[in-house]
């Protein structure tokens, strides 16, 4: 595969004079260009439904969540992973994000790590990828659709019997033929030639934001649009879990704040406020339903 003829190193004819134009004009170009990535993911969202039932099937039953890439797709990535536990309360090691270089690479570029196939491979196994055995789930992510680092882990994924889902903005590309899904919005050329942090890592965050908050919805963490299993580790957070119980149970914040101390956590004490139970009888329904609060009120 040749770089110069994948879609996102492309030159783009709408912002050839991006340079001699006003800041006013400028940005404008760069606003009419993002407008058109929402459309983009639009067209993918059947592959994005898809990966999100196969995602919940296997972290169901056990499985973790992998995301894994380079430079801006790397770090989306670990982005997207990272703000798991914080939002929903799951374990850190439910959803987790690898970005060629490790660490440092999240602030300083690594340039160089992507390009080996073998790295990427030992650095999923590193990461405890498999260890409930076929359960575990990769997201390859690539906005050329041809970083050797995620095609390497790929590879691995799938030698191990685990699901591949392959996001890039190359429709048809390695990483697209690799993957037992595919979610490949054609975003196009940038408004700086191959700047893909631009479109492409836009659409790539979007898609990211879906997986995750589609997983988490389906395995119960929401209840209607609300996050039901937030940890109340700061004053903001305690506000919200106060503000989110009085939103699910009509009664006052002053009230669910009470509610909240007895209760221990924010869908116990749902539970409790809407059925009358105790808190030992709502964590006992909770329990019983899998800890969704629709099935435990029902």
């Amino acid at each position: 595969m040749k770089l110069g003829n994948l879609l996102t190193e492309s030159r783009n004819p709408a912002s050839e004079n991006i340079d001699i134009v006003s800041t006013e004009e400028m940005l404008a170009i760069m606003n009419r260009e993002d407008a058109t990535v929402i459309q983009r993911v639009n067209e993918v969202l059947p592959q994005i439904a898809q990966a999100v039932d196969a995602i919940f099937e296997r972290v169901s039953e056990g499985g973790r969540l992998f995301y894994m890439g380079a430079g801006t797709s790397g770090r989306l990535g670990v982005l997207d992973a990272s703000e798991c536990p914080p939002t929903y309360g799951v374990p850190r090691d439910m959803v987790v994000g690898i970005i060629a270089g490790g660490e440092p690479a999240l602030r300083v570029s690594q340039e160089g790590a992507e390009d080996s196939r073998e790295q990427g491979s030992a650095d999923l196994l590193l990461n405890g990828f498999n260890q409930s055995p076929g359960l575990d789930v990769l997201v390859g992510i690539a906005a050329s659709g041809r970083t050797p680092y995620v095609l390497g882990a790929m590879e691995t994924a799938r030698n191990h019997g685990c699901l591949t889902i392959g996001l890039s903005c190359v429709p048809g590309s390695p990483v697209e033929q690799a993957a037992d899904i595919a979610i490949s919005p054609a975003t196009g050329a940038e408004v700086v030639t191959g700047s893909t942090r631009m479109k492409a890592g836009t659409a790539t965050k979007l898609v990211l934001n879906m997986l995750s908050t589609g997983l988490m919805i389906k395995l119960g963490y929401v209840y209607g649009n609300l996050m039901t299993n937030v940890q109340t580790t700061n004053i903001k957070l305690v506000d919200r879990a106060e503000r989110i119980i009085s939103a699910a149970t009509g009664i006052p914040q002053e009230q669910a704040a009470e509610l909240l101390k007895q209760a221990g956590s924010v869908r116990v004490a749902i539970v409790m406020q809407k059925r009358g139970f105790s808190r030992a009888d709502a964590e006992a329904a909770l329990e019983a339903s899998g800890q969704s609060i629709r099935r435990a009120l029902q």
